[in-house]
């Protein structure tokens, strides 16, 4: 970041680039935009409070809650390709009384 350049710039940018990422399903870029968004964050701890930024702070909140949605519907649709696939994370598979620990069944796709 430009010396002099206020952080909420920098996290601005990072939230829009971290948004294209994720609808472009471009997981370098989205590494990159998170590891720029995490240090706008960082520095912009180190400012001081400006009660005229509160409504930029708010819609940048909100653009950052709108990319965690579409991350979060990113992550279903993994998962339910997965899923199709025989692969589940052993995490999310339950047994027939509700507990977790029940081996996936795998199938084999095809002959390699």
């Amino acid at each position: 970041m430009s010396e002099g350049a206020h952080p909420l710039d920098a996290l601005e940018r990072a939230l829009r680039d971290e948004r294209r990422a994720l609808l472009e399903h471009d997981a370098e870029a989205l590494l990159a935009a998170t590891a720029a968004k995490l240090a706008a964050l960082r520095q912009a701890e180190g400012w001081p409070p400006d009660p005229a930024a509160r409504e930029r702070v708010q819609a940048l909140s909100e653009l950052n809650q709108a990319n965690g949605a579409l991350l979060a519907r990113r992550r279903r649709e993994v998962n339910w390709t997965l899923r199709q696939l025989g692969r589940i994370e052993a995490g999310s598979v339950y047994d027939a009384n509700g507990q977790t620990g029940a081996r996936p069944q795998a199938r084999c796709l095809g002959v390699g």
